[in-house]
C-alpha cells in the first residue's frame, strides 16, 4: 500500500468536501423527470439536493457494469452528463468516461489531488484542485478554458447559476466567478476554511463553514444576508428545499433553518459528527453521520422516520432515486436503501472506503472509492433476438422461432421469455417459456391461412439483468401455388401454329382442394432454342386464371418452355413442369 494511503483521521476529516459530492440533475427539474440525461452532485447545477422531481426506470439491482482505475484514490463523486461521466482522482486529473463502457475519454491534469466534485454546465465541467486553482474545461475535449488561483486548496463542489460559479477555499472565502471568462465578481471571507459546497436558489448562496458557521449570501454581490451558528465545523453541504435550509454539522447534528433568515426550525441530534450532505425527498431528510448510520427524518419536524446502521462512517452524501437511497460508507460498501422503510435492498462491496457520493442516471450507480477505482454498477445490459426459420411460409408449413437471451456475448439460462403474436395487427396468444442452457426458447407453429403476421419476444427483467425486447420479425403466410403448363401439339412441323396455355391454381384447404386463381396475376412463360434463352413472354391472367401464347417455328429444332408465377403478397411463387417441343 502506498505509504501516502495511510491516513489519520485528522486528515481523512480534510476530505470530507468530496463526500458532499452528490448526485443531480442539472437545469430547472420540471414535475418528474423520467430518465433525465444529467446528474450532477446533490441533484442538479446549484446543488439544491432537492431529489423530489428525479423517476425513473426500475432501481439498480447493485450488479457491477464496469469500473476504472485511476492512478489514486477516488473521493470525488461523479457527475453524468449526456452519456459521460466526469470524475476527480487522487492522481491529480479530472476524468471523462464513457458512461456505458468506463473507456476514457479525456483527462486533465492539474498540480494536486483532485477532491472536489466537477460540476456541468452548458458544454463545460468546472472543477477545484489542491493546486489552489479552480479551473474551467471544455467538456468534449478537457482542454482547459480558463483557471483561477485562491489562496489555498480548493475542495468545495462549485455551484453555477445564471452564468455564475460560486465556489468555496480552504483559504476561508467563497468566490464567485463569471461562468464564461472565470473573472471574480465577488469574494465573502468567513472565518474558517470553506470545504462545503455551495447551493444557489432564490438568488441567494448557501454554504458551510470552518468557523462553525452556516452562511447565507445574496448570489449578485457576496453580501450577508444571514449567518446561522452551530457547534462545531459545518463541512456539510446545504440542501434548499421549499424555503428551508437543511446542513449537517460537527457538533452532532442535522440542522433545519429558514432560508429567508437562518432562524431554527428543528434540529436532530446523531451519535456524532455530521459530514454528510442532506438529500430530501417529497418531505423527508435522508442524511449520513460519523455514528455509521443513514438517517430519515420528516422534513417538518426533524422527527426520525428510520436510521440504518452500516460498518463505518458515513461521509457520502446520499442520492435518492425512484425509492431508493444510494449512499457510500466508510466500509467498503456502497448501499441501496429502500426510502420509505431503509430496508436494504443490495450492497457493493468495493476495496476500500466509500467517500465518493452516488449519481444514479437509468438505473445505474456510479461512484468512487478509495481504492483507486470509478464504479458503474446497475443492472446488466441483455439483448433478445428474435429468429424465424422461414419468412415466407405457405399456409399449413410448419415455421420453428427461436428467442435468444444475452448479457453481452453470455447466454441467460433460466430466464422467462415471452414471444407475442399477431395477426394483421390483432395480438394472439402469447408464448412464454424459459430459456435453456443456450439461452433460448423455441416455437413452432403452423398456420391455416395467408396473412401477416408479426412477431417479437420479451425479457421482463429481474434483479440482476435489465428488460430486453427484440426486434419485429414479420411472417408473411402465402397460400400454395401450382402453376401448369401446357401446349397444343409438342411435335409441330416448321411453320405449324402452337397455343401455350399457362394457368395458375391456389390451395384451397377450405375444400382441400386446387382451385383457380382469378385474373390480375403476373405469369411468365420462358424459352429456349437448343440451351438458349429466347424472348420471355409476361401476361395477366384472365378470368379464367390462365395467359395463352401462339408461336410458330421456321426451323426445325427441340424448344423447350415453363411458365413462372413470382409470388406475391398472399401466395407464394411456383414453376410449372418443363414442356419440350421438337419442330420437325
Amino acid at each position: 500500500m502506498r505509504v501516502y494511503k495511510i491516513i489519520s483521521l485528522s486528515v481523512v476529516i480534510l476530505l470530507i468536501t468530496v463526500l458532499f459530492a452528490g448526485v443531480a440533475t442539472v437545469a430547472t427539474a420540471v414535475p418528474y423527470i423520467v430518465q433525465p440525461t444529467t446528474m450532477q452532485y446533490r441533484y442538479n447545477a446549484q446543488h439544491t439536493g432537492d431529489y423530489s422531481l428525479v423517476a425513473g426506470p426500475v432501481p439498480s439491482n447493485g450488479q457491477l457494469k464496469w469500473r476504472y482505475t485511476t492512478g489514486d484514490m477516488v473521493s470525488s463523486s461523479p457527475a453524468v452528463v449526456n452519456g459521460i461521466v466526469y470524475v476527480g482522482s487522487w492522481d491529480g486529473n479530472l476524468y471523462a468516461l464513457n458512461a456505458s463502457s468506463g473507456a476514457k475519454l479525456w483527462s486533465f491534469t492539474t498540480g494536486d489531488l483532485i477532491y472536489s466534485s466537477p460540476a456541468i454546465a452548458n458544454g463545460v465541467v468546472y472543477v477545484g484542485s489542491n493546486d489552489n486553482n479552480f479551473y474551467a474545461l471544455n467538456a468534449s475535449s478537457g482542454a482547459k478554458l480558463w483557471s483561477f488561483t485562491t489562496g489555498d486548496v480548493v475542495y468545495s463542489s462549485p455551484a453555477i447559476a445564471n452564468g455564475v460559479v460560486y465556489v468555496g477555499s480552504k483559504d476561508g472565502n467563497v468566490y464567485a466567478f463569471n461562468a464564461n471568462n472565470g473573472h471574480k465578481l465577488w469574494s465573502f471571507t468567513t472565518g474558517g476554511s470553506v470545504y462545503s459546497s455551495p447551493a444557489v436558489a432564490n438568488g441567494v448562496v448557501y454554504v458551510g463553514s470552518y468557523d462553525n458557521n452556516t452562511y447565507a449570501l445574496y448570489a449578485n454581490n457576496g453580501h450577508k444576508l444571514w449567518s446561522f451558528t452551530t457547534g462545531g465545523h459545518v463541512w456539510s453541504s446545504p440542501a434548499v428545499v421549499n424555503g428551508v435550509v437543511y446542513i449537517g454539522s460537527g457538533d452532532n447534528n442535522t440542522y433545519a433553518l429558514y432560508a429567508n433568515n437562518g432562524h431554527q426550525l428543528w434540529n436532530f441530534t446523531t451519535g456524532n459528527r455530521v459530514y454528510s450532505s442532506p438529500a430530501v425527498v417529497n418531505g423527508v431528510v435522508y442524511v449520513g453521520s460519523d455514528d455509521h448510520k443513514v438517517y430519515a427524518l420528516y422534513a417538518n419536524n426533524g422527527h426520525q422516520l428510520w436510521n440504518f446502521t452500516t460498518g463505518g462512517v458515513v461521509y457520502s452524501s446520499p442520492a435518492v432515486v425512484n425509492g431508493v437511497v444510494y449512499v457510500g460508507s466508510y466500509d467498503n460498501n456502497v448501499y441501496a436503501l429502500y426510502a420509505n422503510n431503509g430496508t436494504k435492498l443490495w450492497n457493493y462491496t468495493t476495496g476500500w472506503f466509500v467517500a465518493s457520493s452516488p449519481a444514479v442516471i437509468n438505473g445505474v450507480v456510479y461512484v468512487g472509492s478509495n481504492d483507486d477505482n470509478v464504479y458503474s454498477i446497475g443492472n446488466q445490459r441483455t439483448t433478445t433476438t428474435l429468429t424465424a426459420s422461414t419468412t415466407t411460409p405457405a399456409v399449413n408449413q410448419p415455421v420453428t422461432f427461436t428467442a435468444t437471451l444475452k448479457s453481452g456475448t453470455t447466454p441467460l439460462s433460466s430466464k422467462s421469455v415471452t414471444i407475442y403474436h399477431s395477426l394483421n395487427g390483432v395480438r394472439y396468444n402469447d408464448t412464454k417459456k424459459t430459456t435453456n442452457a443456450n439461452g433460448q426458447i423455441a416455437l413452432t407453429q403452423s398456420f391455416g391461412s395467408s396473412g401477416q403476421r408479426t412477431y417479437y419476444a420479451t425479457f421482463a427483467g429481474d434483479t440482476s439483468y435489465a428488460k430486453a425486447t427484440s426486434s419485429v420479425v414479420t411472417v408473411n403466410v402465402k397460400a400454395p401455388i401450382r402453376v401448369t403448363l401446357a401446349a397444343s401439339t409438342t411435335t409441330p412441323a416448321v411453320n405449324q401454329k402452337v397455343t401455350f396455355t399457362a394457368k395458375l391454381y391456389w390451395w384451397n384447404p377450405a375444400t382441400n382442394q386446387w382451385a383457380l386463381i382469378t385474373s390480375g396475376k403476373s405469369v411468365t412463360i420462358y424459352h429456349y432454342l437448343n440451351g438458349v434463352r429466347y424472348t420471355d413472354t409476361t401476361k395477366t391472367t384472365n378470368a379464367n386464371g390462365q395467359i395463352t401464347l401462339a408461336q410458330t417455328f421456321g426451323s426445325k429444332g427441340v424448344r423447350t418452355y415453363y411458365a413462372t408465377f413470382a409470388g406475391d403478397t398472399w401466395y407464394k411463387a411456383a414453376t410449372s413442369a418443363v414442356v419440350t417441343i421438337r419442330v420437325h
